[in-house]
């Protein structure tokens, strides 16, 4: 069977069109995934052997900067995937001063950290820019990208800017950050399809009892995203819980 379906908002977390620009603004920094990939910052930080509260928050600010405000900004330049009526000069200055603000910041942490922070300055500054304006002829912009990036780089970095050097555990988490954001692009791939790109779904499911169920799109996209809402939650409790370990630790 065939039906056509009311078009949906580019994201779970957006709004239909005709939003107001400070919603744009706000639905541009994708708040649950933001949230998702800053839980790996602190959760790189909470398992080093020293734990600093102040270098935490920089770090944090660093990566929500570059990660929450750059990264999205030039993917939204991309195509204008969310819809939004931000403007492109808005989104290339938004982009430019919060890349160079996180950079800045993590020069300011080399006097404290030493240089070895440098190197994770320079991989940052190109995964972001490379990943979402897709150089190297796109070469960059692929789900292996993507989990290094946005899962296994923040916890090494964090654990880094608090360690001064890695170590085992932080190999570990990272490799579970990569897993966690691997499977993330695995389920948000497919919805952002459904959403942005289909109009309808055609089919049925037939149960071995005979029962039938009407494919919609919908229907395909619910078990995706509630996925994606549990485990956006369960990484975020889980740093919370560790950093909370760590303050009360002393």
């Amino acid at each position: 069977m065939t039906g056509v379906e009311r078009p949906l908002a580019p994201a779970f977390y957006a709004a239909p069109a005709g939003r107001r620009p400070g919603v744009d603004w706000w639905v541009l920094l994708h708040p649950p995934y933001t949230l998702w990939h800053l839980s790996y910052v602190a959760i790189g930080a909470a398992i080093a052997p020293a734990f600093d509260g102040g270098r935490l928050a920089a770090t944090l600010v660093a990566f929500f900067l570059a990660v929450g405000v750059c990264a999205h900004a030039l993917d939204e330049l991309n195509g204008r995937p969310l819809r939004t009526a931000i403007p492109a000069w808005a989104l290339v200055t938004a982009a430019a001063v919060s890349l160079g603000a996180a950079v800045l910041l993590g020069l300011a942490g080399v006097t404290r950290v030493g240089p070895g922070l440098l190197v994770f300055i320079a991989v940052g500054a190109v995964l972001t820019c490379g990943y979402n304006l897709e150089l190297v002829g796109g070469r960059l912009h692929n789900d292996t990208t993507f989990a290094a990036a946005w899962g296994a780089f923040p916890v090494l970095t964090a654990y880094y800017a608090q360690a001064e050097t890695l170590h085992p555990p932080a190999v570990a988490a990272a490799a579970g950050a990569w897993s966690l954001s691997n499977a993330q692009r695995r389920l948000s791939t497919p919805a952002r399809e459904l959403r942005r790109r289909v109009a309808a779904v055609e089919g049925a499911i037939v149960g071995s009892d005979g029962g039938r169920r009407s494919l919609t799109v919908p229907v395909l996209l619910a078990p995706l995203e509630a996925a994606l809402k549990a485990m956006t939650w369960g990484v975020v409790s889980l740093a919370v819980a560790l950093v909370l370990h760590r303050l009360s630790a002393g």
